[in-house]
């Protein structure tokens, strides 16, 4: 049976707390490339045959007490990538939006 690029179809979910004006600042970094669109809340990565599609939610936020924190739900699609590389990317991806406590 052929591999295709739908076979190779991998989806993470994440809630982040970050405001889209921080992700699309903080993007760049993430990204092992260049050659990306941005569209609105959406983000397409186009690498050959390789595809990474980024869906941002409307921004929300958490309320603790008198503390307002900004919340996004990140829907991360990797099309045609096998296991190790979107374990790859993903990494990235996750060490790029790290913050440092303190």
């Amino acid at each position: 049976m052929p591999d295709t690029a739908r076979d190779r179809t991998m989806r993470i979910d994440k809630e982040m707390g970050i405001s889209h004006r921080d992700f699309f600042r903080i993007l760049p970094g993430a990204l092992d490339t260049t050659d990306y669109r941005i569209d609105g809340r959406s983000v397409f990565v186009g690498e050959g045959s390789r595809r990474l599609n980024i869906v941002l939610s409307p921004e929300t936020e958490r309320r603790i007490a008198l503390l307002s924190l900004p919340v996004t739900q990140v829907s991360l699609e990797f099309v045609g990538y096998d296991a190790e590389e979107a374990a790859a990317a993903l990494e990235r991806f996750d060490r790029a939006f790290q913050r440092g406590g303190g």
